[in-house]
């Protein structure tokens, strides 16, 4: 079995589900295109193109794992604080295309799962903590480094556990299905560690300089209270 460089090789999961993964990729990408338009503006533009650069350039760090399958750094959660959910999304994408259709990273009858996992579910997962945790946590430098910290760790997991629900639904290699559960989650904690120490330094220091170019804080940002109107 030959091993890619990176994401998932093409063979390891049969064809018909990797074929039903890329129209669930392809139908997530067209929500997330739809929603960005909504965020999109001269502010959230130029941010993307760099958070896009970002991803593309610590996703070249990766580990061997499985046979035909490596982890690394996803920079989703980055992306979710930065510039939200849904630009965050078709950041991770772009570069996933870009890696495999130019550098052979992935295979590309796996280019679905790849999106699914990475991109889609990823994206979801660190939005849905970062949600959660901005409301809780203070919406300053430090909880933000917090927040960024505990959701890379939780999304790079998340993503990873993709590719076991993948597998086991068309796997093609005699691996044991506990035992693939076992080693994705934990090298991905170890990953997901070392990704949200680099997210957090990463948003604290756009935060600290320029807290306005920080979607996060901008979305989760309570409403100033009214001032009360003399009669």
């Amino acid at each position: 079995m030959d091993t890619q460089a990176m994401h998932i090789a093409n063979g390891i999961v049969n064809g018909p589900v990797s074929a039903i993964f890329i129209v669930v990729a392809a139908v997530g990408l067209a929500f997330c295109v739809r929603r960005a338009k909504i965020d999109l503006d001269d502010r959230l533009a130029p941010m993307a193109g760099l958070v896009a650069a970002f991803i593309f350039a610590v996703q070249m760090l990766n580990f061997q794992v499985l046979p035909g399958v490596s982890g690394h750094l996803l920079g989703g959660t980055l992306a979710v604080i930065l510039v939200g959910p849904y630009v965050g999304a078709l950041c991770v994408s772009t570069v996933l295309i870009v890696q495999c259709l130019l550098f052979a990273d992935g295979g590309l009858t796996a280019l679905g799962l790849n999106i699914t996992n990475m991109a889609l579910l990823g994206a979801a997962a660190a939005y849905l903590l970062v949600a959660g945790l901005l409301r809780v946590l203070p919406k300053n430098p430090a909880g933000l480094g917090a927040t960024a910290l505990i959701a890379s760790i939780a999304g790079v997991v998340i993503a990873s556990m993709g590719f076991v629900v993948q597998y086991a639904l068309g796997g093609t290699t005699e691996l044991s299905l506990g035992a693939i559960a076992a080693t994705m989650a934990g090298v991905h904690t170890l990953i997901g560690i070392g990704e949200g120490l680099i997210a957090a330094v990463t948003v604290v220091t756009v935060a600290r300089v320029r807290p306005d170019l920080v979607y996060a804080l901008r979305h989760f940002r309570k409403p100033a209270p009214a001032k009360a109107v003399l009669a």
